[in-house]
């Protein structure tokens, strides 16, 4: 069985190419990981409740995308190196860019500009300090907004750079600011279903 590296320990670092052909073994094709300013982490596979959400907020991030005419919207943990010496390579569950106007133009690999929206989504299997780390790496490498997305309690941490930290509720809404200006999502809208119909009044 493969096991991960002793860099998890910081005895030893990887940069973004090594850590491609790690992730690349045959031993690894069903295991998921990020690198953390060297530092390699396996992440558990998610539930279905957190795969839903991811959907929700791809699809809900894609339509603001057609609406402007710009950009486009990756999920599935599509890898982002991240840092000036490229020692941190992380797969946010959803993203936005801009860095690409046609699919032949997409990087083929993982890209290094990084988006303007990166959302994770908290699960009850994670560690508070690896996924503060990956935050802290998306707001000081070039990402705009990033929302942590916690279903259990149906909020959205916002999260900017140099600006107070936000918690907007299922009753509020996301926007885009300055940096996507015209994106607007509800917080309710994300944790819906097909089937879901609204109450009924005074029920």
């Amino acid at each position: 069985m493969s096991t991960v590296p002793q860099s998890t320990t910081a005895k030893a670092r990887m940069t973004a190419d090594e850590f491609w052909e790690f992730v690349h073994r045959p031993e690894n094709h069903d295991r998921d990981f990020d690198l953390i300013r060297g530092e390699v982490f396996e992440v558990p596979r998610p539930t279905k409740p957190h795969g839903r959400v991811c959907i929700r907020i791809a699809m809900l991030i894609e339509q603001y995308a057609e609406r402007v005419g710009k950009g486009y919207t990756v999920s599935n943990d599509s890898g982002v190196v991240l840092g000036a010496r490229s020692e941190s390579v992380v797969g946010p569950d959803v993203a936005y860019f801009t860095d690409a106007q046609t699919f032949a133009d997409l990087h083929p690999k993982w890209g290094d500009v990084p988006p303007l929206l990166a959302v994770e989504v908290s699960s009850p299997t994670d560690r508070p300090g690896r996924v503060n780390a990956k935050i802290r790496e998306y707001l000081t490498n070039g990402v705009k907004i990033v929302w942590q997305v916690d279903y259990e309690e149906r909020n959205v941490t916002v999260y900017r750079p140099k600006q107070d930290i936000e918690v907007i509720g299922e009753g509020g809404e996301l926007t885009g600011g300055d940096d996507l200006p015209g994106l607007s999502i509800k917080v309710a809208d994300i944790f819906k279903l097909p089937g879901d119909r609204p109450a009924a009044p005074g029920a």
